[in-house]
């Protein structure tokens, strides 16, 4: 049997539900196969579940900080199975929320594998779907256009392979049934010092290693060095330009030990469990791209500026591809696929100027050049920093962590990035966002009237500080 359709989707996460909502949007027959359930990697085991658990170890830490407000307890007891039972609440919450979604479009969804095949009688030109559904029947589906959104997992260290008990990865951790007294984290990119944040405010002694020289090696260098001081003041250890031995991996008497080298000097590190975050790799096999003149390239599929594959009737989006590996740029990349197979207008930013976002204690958001880069890139840069310290709303939410530097060309005045290290940035990055987007230049965004007591206000006066003109200092 076999389905013909305008679009199907291979893979229903974030990416995947996305394109298929706008393509239905303009009018086109829309199938999505998908293998497990609607939402993919980020409803299910990234995005919503960690920042679940990030909210409750932050209410969690602000309770045992609650005398710097005014207010005395009794102390506060952690029941971790109530704090997972919440994160499975919001996460039933959003997943009914897409499977509405997909009803109210007239999306049709078949769950099971999906595999692309090539030229045959029924698909004249590669780009067919055979789906083994769920319950072991099959499906053939034709569309005139696929696109793949078929996502990541996480990489795995060979020697130090995931086994749910004493080595985990984000996707084990997330279902974790109790915590551990101790952890150490393989990896201090985005997700490694996330659940180092979680975890010391939940109260496990943390210990994060990282290859590089900072944490959070795409970051701006200052922000790296604030959150490293950061964590060290709360009690996290870091290690930067450490090189974990796999091989000295050793499991004794409950308990994980592991070798790290830091130059010429070695260290063996001890806990209760490892957690690997080395990054995510692309769920390219067994969907049968060889059959077609889909190309990878270090291990993810090849696209041009409109999101096409090697096949120009086969677009491929989201984690798939690489680049920046995050929801919000699979939904966007999504909606350009869909608009180009439909000759619509297609909006795409370049990858510097899309805004990114680390849910630790505090907060860590960026959009645009590094400091580094700018210089590497040739701009004579002027620079403005300013503390959250000197910021009312900050003091009054007892968050007076952080800065926000922002890096601006010095002949055109245009801004290059802008960067944040402090309490809610996540919400407040958005502004730098469309200030880049527009071309703005500090004095034209520093020239808005942000509201007080706001957080906000701490834009204005970074924007004021890049010519040395900041009030509040």
């Amino acid at each position: 049997m076999s389905i013909t359709c305008d679009v199907a989707v291979l893979g229903g996460g974030t990416g995947g539900y996305v394109a298929a909502i706008r393509a239905a949007q303009l009018g086109k027959d829309v199938v999505i196969i998908e293998e497990d359930k609607l939402g993919g990697t980020c409803l299910h085991r990234g995005c919503i579940p960690s920042k679940s658990l990030l909210r409750s170890a932050e209410v969690y830490a602000e309770i045992k900080e609650s005398e710097s407000y005014g207010i005395e307890t009794n102390g506060a007891t952690l029941v971790f199975p109530k704090v997972q039972q919440r994160k499975t609440d919001i996460v039933e919450k959003l997943h009914q929320g897409v499977q509405y979604l997909m009803r109210k479009n007239k999306i049709k969804v078949l769950y099971g594998k999906g595999r692309v095949t090539g030229p045959s009688i029924f698909s004249p030109k590669s780009g067919g779907v055979a789906v083994e559904l769920s319950d072991g029947e099959m499906e053939t589906i034709i569309p005139t256009n696929l696109i793949i959104a078929t996502g990541s997992r996480p990489r795995v260290l060979p020697g130090l392979e995931p086994d749910g008990i004493y080595i985990l990865s984000s996707d084990e951790a997330l279902v974790m049934e109790q915590l551990p007294k101790s952890m150490v984290i393989v990896g201090g990119g985005v997700i490694g010092v996330e659940w180092a944040s979680m975890l010391n405010d939940f109260g496990v002694e943390v210990t994060i290693v990282e290859a590089a020289n900072q944490l959070l090696p795409l970051e701006d260098e200052d922000i790296a060095r604030e959150l490293h001081n950061l964590f060290t003041r709360r009690g996290i250890k870091v290690i930067t330009g450490g090189q974990v031995l796999a091989d000295t991996y050793e499991v004794q008497n409950g308990h994980v030990s592991i070798g790290v080298k830091i130059g010429e000097q070695q260290q063996i590190l001890e806990a209760d469990q490892l957690l690997v975050s080395i990054g995510r790799q692309a769920n390219v096999e067994n969907i049968g791209i060889e059959n077609t003149d889909v190309r990878t390239e270090r291990g993810f599929i090849a696209v041009n500026s409109f999101m096409q594959t090697g096949e120009a009737h086969i677009y491929a989006i989201g984690d798939v591809i690489g680049g920046l590996q995050l929801a919000h740029v699979a939904s966007h990349e999504g909606i350009a696929a869909v608009n180009h197979l439909a000759g619509e207008t297609v909006h795409l930013y370049p990858s510097h100027l899309i805004p990114r976002c680390v849910y630790t204690r505090p907060e860590v958001a960026s959009v645009g050049y590094t400091e580094k880069e700018s210089r590497a890139l040739g701009y004579d840069v002027k620079v403005g920093k300013f503390p959250f310290q000197a910021i009312g709303k900050s003091l009054v939410q007892g968050s007076k962590d952080g800065f926000v530097k922002v890096i601006a060309d010095q002949n055109t005045n245009d801004i290059l990035g802008v960067h944040m290290i402090g309490v809610h940035v996540t919400d407040l990055i958005s502004e730098a966002a469309l200030a880049q987007v527009l071309d703005a230049t500090p004095w034209e965004v520093s020239q808005m009237i942000h509201p007080h007591p706001t957080l906000s206000e701490i834009m204005g006066e970074a924007m004021l500080a890049v010519d040395g003109k900041a009030i509040g200092l």
